[in-house]
């Protein structure tokens, strides 16, 4: 699933309000009634703001874990990636957003689609990890 290049983070605050009560998934509660105070999304959702890039989904591979075309997905580069992470890998000059997988010096970029294959990372590729998902921003409606 290729990817557009990064954006940078233009961070300002946006405050929500938030309602105090948990929100059942049965029938409907009138919740406006029940908000009790007010977050920023940028102390929610970016644990480091200078190493933080948004990146917009292009095609499919990534849909068995909800990842869609047009999302948008928070990157923070000063995360360490592990096994199993999801991440933006730079692949012989591609952006690409992929699960990795890092065991006994096997490093694999497997995509979240059957119809995609595992890539296998070679010696002759030219492969990066630029990055470490930790929000994707899915539009529902």
């Amino acid at each position: 699933m290729p990817i557009d290049q990064p954006l940078p983070l233009v961070s300002s605050q946006l405050w929500l309000d938030v309602c105090g009560s948990a929100m059942p998934a049965g029938f409907p509660s009138p919740a406006a009634d029940h908000t009790q105070e007010r977050i920023d999304l940028n102390q929610q959702l970016i644990r480091n703001k200078d190493a933080t890039y948004i990146f917009r989904v292009k095609g499919d591979s990534m849909t068995g874990i909800g990842i869609y075309e047009g999302d948008a997905l928070l990157v923070d580069r000063s995360i360490d990636p592990k096994h199993n992470s999801i991440i933006i890998a730079q692949l012989n000059n591609e952006f690409t957003v992929k699960r990795l997988y890092r065991r006994g010096g096997v490093v694999k970029l497997v995509a979240e689609n059957p119809l995609y294959p595992p890539r296998l990372i070679k010696e002759e590729d030219d492969f990066i990890v630029w990055g470490v998902v930790t929000n994707n921003i899915h539009k529902l409606c």
